[in-house]
């Protein structure tokens, strides 16, 4: 088991000598973290003390994540044991649910948490209202389709007046033009109503305090958590659900194949993933209300959404200045930052779903380069052997009763779903 503190304070980090490491978010010290926001989420107005201890414990989680190498991969990828020990503004009621959320966060990463809760000091600093209008829905914009088609979808279904607010985290700075991009892009296309665009950098640096380096693990599977809580953050000033666009077949994470299985797959919006962290977060007092709109569409069923609303072309031009690629280290292989390998996971099931709405896809592909100059890049990343194998298949009701189903998740839709998202894959590879 691996320990990990994340404190407030510069000389409770100081004086840490039982953890294995030590992460330190603070405004005016020497920070572990990269990024503007505070440990008190000033920037985001008056926040629910109970929202702004679950980002803390989000970032908590992610960093340590990030700070323990798995020992190998596909089938073998192991699971880990991590405690992490974090400040807050109500231990007691944490601690009550901590086994709850412990098992709720197992399930996002594929592994075993446990989890203290100490007294965090107060903020010294006043919370200032926000001088604008309490929006009349919250929703994560990450920068791939999905949330794009969730954005845009939603703006255009808001009354003249209304506020749309757009929650925006990135790690990896290639991100962040897209986000920005995409903003702009809602903005024209849905002139009758106000956006506001929260976008936070906050990333765990690659040194400790001391100088030396932290292990880096590039999986994080608990990025979303983070994402997650400082959504809820922010949507907690209007009281209305957060909502985090995904298609229900990539949320339902049907395996490729045994290789696919635990931490391998991701159950970043899986639909007991939501229900067991709601529930938690519900108990704890914080605002923990979120909602998936496209639960029970594939991609190119939300693709065709986007075209309905603003037309085909349109919908080309707009769903192809996404990025829905799973690899952000291209930059590493001299590649463009920001640019869609073409063969991932991401990007095959991205291209599919163009392909099923009749949609143009004008995305610059990696693995389409008439020079062919990022091949070897593109044959370490490729996984489409392994996606012809899995949509040559027709799913089966085993597949599904292995899916860790809430009680109000029918397993016949989830079957569906599934062979409608496969039904995509397979006719565009064919």
């Amino acid at each position: 088991m691996t320990s990990f503190l994340l404190t407030v304070d510069k000389q409770t980090a100081n004086a840490a000598s039982t953890f294995d490491e030590v992460f330190l978010w603070t405004r005016s010290a020497k920070s572990t973290y990269t990024g503007t926001l505070d440990p008190y989420l000033t920037a985001f107005g008056p926040v629910r003390q109970e929202n702004v201890d679950f980002v803390r414990i989000a970032l908590a989680v992610f960093s340590a994540d990030r700070s323990v190498r798995r020992k190998a991969r596909g089938s073998d990828w192991n699971d880990r044991d991590f405690e992490l020990t974090v400040e807050v503004s109500n231990p007691a009621a944490w601690q009550t649910y901590a086994s709850e959320l412990a098992q709720a966060i197992g399930f996002l990463s594929g592994d075993h948490w446990s989890f203290i809760f100490t007294q965090a000091a107060d903020s010294a600093t006043a919370d200032l209202e926000l001088e604008e209008a309490t929006p009349t829905a919250t929703v994560l914009l990450s920068g791939g389709a999905d949330s794009a088609a969730g954005a845009l979808v939603t703006a255009l279904s808001l009354d003249k007046g209304s506020t749309l607010e757009l929650v925006s985290h990135f790690s990896a700075m290639s991100i962040s033009p897209f986000q920005k991009d995409l903003v702009k892009r809602i903005k024209k296309a849905a002139p009758d109503i106000t956006v506001i665009h929260r976008q936070t950098h906050l990333n765990r640096t690659a040194k400790r305090l001391d100088g030396t380096d932290f292990k880096s693990e590039p999986s994080s599977r608990s990025r979303s958590l983070l994402f997650l809580a400082l959504g809820l953050a922010t949507a907690e000033r209007s009281g209305q659900p957060l909502l985090i666009p995904e298609n229900g077949f990539a949320s339902l994470n049907p395996p490729l194949g045994p290789e696919r299985r635990g931490s391998l797959s991701t159950h970043t919006t899986h639909p007991r993933f939501l229900a067991e962290l709601q529930e938690v977060l519900t108990k704890v007092g914080a605002h923990g209300i979120i909602r998936n709109p496209f639960r029970n569409l594939t991609k190119g069923q939300m693709f065709a959404q986007v075209a309905d609303k603003i037309g085909a072309n349109e919908a080309s031009e707009y769903l192809s200045a996404t990025n829905s690629c799973s690899h952000t280290d291209a930059r590493y292989s001299g590649v463009a930052p920001g640019s869609s390998c073409g063969v991932c996971f991401g990007c095959l099931v991205r291209r599919a779903s163009f392909h099923a709405a009749g949609i143009i896809d004008a995305t610059e592909y990696l693995s389409n380069d008439a020079a062919n100059r990022y091949a070897t890049f593109v044959s370490q990343k490729s996984i489409v052997e392994a996606m012809h194998d899995f949509a040559a298949e027709e799913p089966k009701p085993r597949m599904v009763m292995k899916m860790s189903l809430p009680e109000d998740y029918p397993p016949r839709e989830a079957l569906a779903l599934c062979r409608a998202g496969v039904g995509e894959l397979r006719a565009f590879l064919a």
